[in-house]
C-alpha cells in the first residue's frame, strides 16, 4: 500500500475520414513547436491530476469493496458497479454503447504498455476490449520508467484509458501522447493545445478529456493583472466550439484551492485552475460514491474529499459567462468551477491495471478528478451516438437541464452538505442547486444520454 499526498467526439459520415486520418497519424511522429522559454520567464507545468492519488499499489488481482474495507479501510470500485451506479446498463441493452463516436485523450509521454494493459483491464471484468489508436505529437521521448514524470504520466493515462473505455466500451479512443518541451513560459500546454487542434481540424474525435491543468495564478504575468498567457492558449477550444467537438477538463484536486508553481505546497487561499476554468471548457468535479458490491448507492453521493479534494470555485480570469447567468447568485460575476461531476474520491477509488513499471505491475486503487474526466468523456460519447450527431459544448445545455428540476434530466444534485475545503482553505458547501463543490450535481445516464442528446445543437 503506497499513500502519497504530494501535488502533483466524429458523426458518421466522417467516420471513415476520421480513422484514415487516425491511422497516417499513428505512424509517424508529428512536429510540435519546442522553441525554449527565456530563463528569467516563470514556468507554469501541466500537472497530471492523478499524481499523489494512488493508495493502493501492484494486488495481483482486485479485491471487492468489502475486502478493501477490511484491509485498506477504504472503499474500491470496478466498472461493473460503476455502471449499475450511473444507470448505464440500460443504455446498453439499448445498443447505447459509444459505437461509431471517438473519444482523444491527451497525455504527456503516454504509456508504452497501454494496449495490453487495457485488455487485461477489460478481460477482468468481461468487457471488450478495444483498440487504442496511439497518436504521438513532437518527439516524444523513449519512456524510462525510472522517470517519475513519466511514470506519473504513465500513471494517468492508463487511468484515463480505462475509465473512458469502462462508460462507452465501443468508442473509440485516441490517445495522443505528447513531448513536453518548453514554450511561452509554460511546460507542455503549448504542445497539448497544438495537438488538440490538429485532431480537431483533421475531424479526429468528438470530445476530448484533459485530466491536467494548471493553477490560474502561476501562469506569467497573472500577478500583474496580465493573463494573455493564458487567453493565447485557447485556440484549440475556440477551434473546438466552431466544429462541435466537445471539451472536458478535471477541475483539480486542490478542493478551493490549488498547487503553486513548486508542485508541492499549496496557495492559502481560494484560487482555481486552467484550463478547467475556461468557459469553453466543461469543468468535470468529483464526487464520492457510497455503493454496495453490485454497485447500489447505500447513502447519496458526497463532494470528494479525503486524499485530494474536488477543485471548485471563481475564476480570476474568465468572468460570468452567459451560460451562468442562471446561477450569478453562487458564481457571482466571474466563471465558476465545476459544472457537473462524477467518480473522484480516492476512498472509492477506481481499480486499474497497468505494467508500464517492471517494479510495479498489478492492480491500483486509484482517484482524483483526473478519474471524473474519462468517465464523463464516456457519457458524452454516448450522447453523440443516441443525438446521431456531435453534441459539441453542453455547458448551455446542461445549466439549461439543471434549471429544470426535474428527475427526466438526469441530474441528480448533490446536497448533502459535504465540502470541498482543502489545506487550511474553506472551500463550499454541497447544497440544493449549483453549487461551486460539485456543480449541477451528478448523472443519472439512462436520463441523462438521452436528455443531453435532444438539448444538443446540430453539429
Amino acid at each position: 500500500m503506497h499513500i502519497s499526498r504530494t501535488g502533483r467526439g466524429v458523426a458518421a459520415s466522417t467516420a471513415a475520414t476520421a480513422a484514415l486520418a487516425v491511422a497516417a497519424l499513428a505512424t509517424a511522429p508529428l512536429a510540435g513547436v519546442t522553441t525554449a522559454a527565456p530563463a528569467a520567464v516563470p514556468h507554469t507545468k501541466a500537472v497530471p491530476a492523478i499524481a499523489g492519488h494512488t493508495l493502493v499499489r501492484d494486488v495481483a488481482s482486485p479485491l471487492s469493496s468489502e475486502q478493501c474495507q477490511a484491509k485498506w479501510h477504504i472503499a474500491c470500485y470496478n466498472p461493473l458497479q460503476y455502471r449499475t451506479a450511473y444507470d448505464l446498463n440500460a443504455l446498453y441493452r439499448k445498443g447505447i454503447t459509444g459505437k461509431g463516436r471517438t473519444i482523444v485523450i491527451v497525455d504527456s509521454f503516454g504509456s508504452p504498455t497501454i494496449q495490453h494493459d487495457l485488455d487485461v483491464y477489460s478481460k477482468q471484468f468481461g468487457l471488450r476490449s478495444t483498440k487504442v489508436n496511439v497518436v504521438k505529437w513532437g518527439k516524444v521521448p523513449v519512456f524510462d520508467p525510472k522517470n517519475s514524470d513519466m511514470t506519473g504520466w504513465a500513471g494517468e493515462t492508463t487511468l484515463d484509458v480505462e475509465m473512458a473505455h469502462a462508460v462507452a466500451p465501443d468508442a473509440k479512443i485516441v490517445l495522443v501522447e505528447t513531448a513536453v518541451a518548453e514554450t511561452e513560459g509554460v511546460t507542455g500546454l503549448p504542445e497539448m493545445m497544438d495537438a488538440e487542434k490538429y485532431m480537431i481540424d483533421h475531424g479526429v474525435g468528438d470530445v476530448i478529456s484533459q485530466s491536467f491543468g494548471a493553477t490560474e495564478d502561476t501562469f506569467p504575468g497573472f500577478g500583474k493583472g496580465d493573463f494573455s498567457s493564458i487567453k493565447k492558449l485557447r485556440y484549440a477550444f475556440q477551434d473546438a466550439n466552431r466544429k462541435h467537438v466537445t471539451v472536458l477538463a478535471s477541475s483539480g484536486d486542490g478542493g478551493a484551492t490549488d498547487l503553486k508553481a513548486d508542485g508541492k505546497t499549496y496557495y492559502n487561499k481560494r484560487v482555481n485552475s486552467w484550463p478547467s476554468s475556461d468557459p469553453l471548457v466543461t469543468s468535470i468535479g468529483g464526487t464520492q460514491l457510497h455503493l454496495d458490491d453490485k454497485g447500489r448507492r447505500v447513502k447519496p453521493d458526497s463532494v470528494y474529499n479525503d486524499y485530494g479534494s474536488g477543485g471548485g470555485g471563481q475564476s480570476h480570469v474568465f468572468s460570468r459567462p452567459a451560460f451562468q447567468n442562471g446561477v450569478k447568485n453562487v458564481v457571482g460575476a466571474r466563471r465558476g468551477t465545476p459544472d457537473v461531476s462524477l467518480a473522484a474520491a480516492v476512498n472509492g477509488g477506481a481499480w486499474i491495471y497497468s505494467s508500464y513499471d517492471p517494479t510495479a505491475i498489478g492492480w491500483d486503487v486509484t482517484g482524483g478528478t483526473s478519474e471524473a474526466s474519462p468517465l464523463f468523456s464516456g457519457i458524452i460519447a454516448l450522447a453523440d451516438q443516441a443525438a446521431g450527431h456531435r453534441v459539441g459544448n453542453i455547458n448551455e445545455a446542461l445549466y439549461a437541464l439543471s434549471a429544470h428540476h426535474d428527475k427526466s434530466t438526469g441530474i441528480v444534485d448533490v446536497n448533502d452538505g459535504t465540502n470541498n475545503s482543502y489545506e487550511g482553505v474553506t472551500g463550499y458547501k454541497a447544497v440544493n442547486g449549483y453549487d461551486m463543490a460539485t456543480g449541477v450535481g451528478t448523472v443519472d445516464a439512462l436520463r441523462f444520454v438521452p436528455a443531453l442528446a435532444r438539448a444538443s445543437h446540430r453539429g
